[in-house]
């Protein structure tokens, strides 16, 4: 992932730890590691992003799993043995299932991780037809890169702040020369900035004067 993109998400994750732990030193506080090459990694990292920046997302395990019924036994001449056998029960999610279910400004998105040659199942290619079918949004996604892509175009025109449309390209004058950013959070009125990642509180007041 390209350097800008990482880190707008390690930024993300460092202040979401230093909400929850306002009494440790900041040098204390372990730099978030991410990484987009193996599907779990990428994986997290959307997830991560999408969570803390006020959406919602969740993993969705189609997997099934093994229920252990081995017992240990101990015949009259004190041998041990084991009696019973693993059971495996399938998973209950649908066939075809994306890999992230997500909320986007009240948009329902499904998105599908895919790493290397990997490529869509028939099931998974019926699942987006019913998704899209049923109108929500079906992503395809390879690298963070291409899902911040992705992110900026479903974004884009519909941010909200405190009940404001923003478009995509609004820049505000701060303290600091106007530069470009996204909304973080419509509640505790912050900002962050696209070039370094750093955050911003502004005002309603701010806000309003650029709308």
């Amino acid at each position: 992932m390209t350097k800008e993109n990482k880190t707008i998400l390690t930024n993300l994750a460092l202040e979401s730890l230093k909400s929850k732990h306002p009494s440790f030193p900041i040098n204390a506080i372990p730099v978030p590691k991410y990484t987009d090459k193996t599907a779990n990694g990428l994986t997290k990292c959307v997830i991560d992003f999408l969570n803390l920046s006020g959406h919602q997302a969740e993993r969705i395990s189609s997997m099934g799993r093994m229920i252990d019924k081995r017992k240990k036994s101990t015949d009259v001449l004190g041998r041990e043995r084991i009696i019973g056998s693993l059971t495996y029960i399938k998973g209950t999610s649908t066939n075809g299932t994306a890999d992230i279910s997500s909320i986007i400004n009240g948009k329902s998105v499904k998105i599908e991780i895919k790493i290397g040659k990997d490529r869509q199942s028939e099931a998974q290619k019926k699942y987006q037809q019913a998704t899209e079918k049923a109108g929500g949004i079906y992503l395809i996604t390879t690298n963070f890169d291409e899902f911040m892509e992705q992110y900026k175009k479903l974004r884009a025109g519909t941010k909200l702040y405190n009940g404001f449309e923003i478009p995509e390209t609004t820049i505000i004058h701060t303290s600091m020369e106007k530069r470009p950013f996204r909304i973080v959070c419509t509640v505790s009125s912050k900002i962050q900035f696209l070039d370094t990642g750093e955050f911003h509180y502004i005002t309603t007041n701010q806000m309003k004067h650029y709308l």
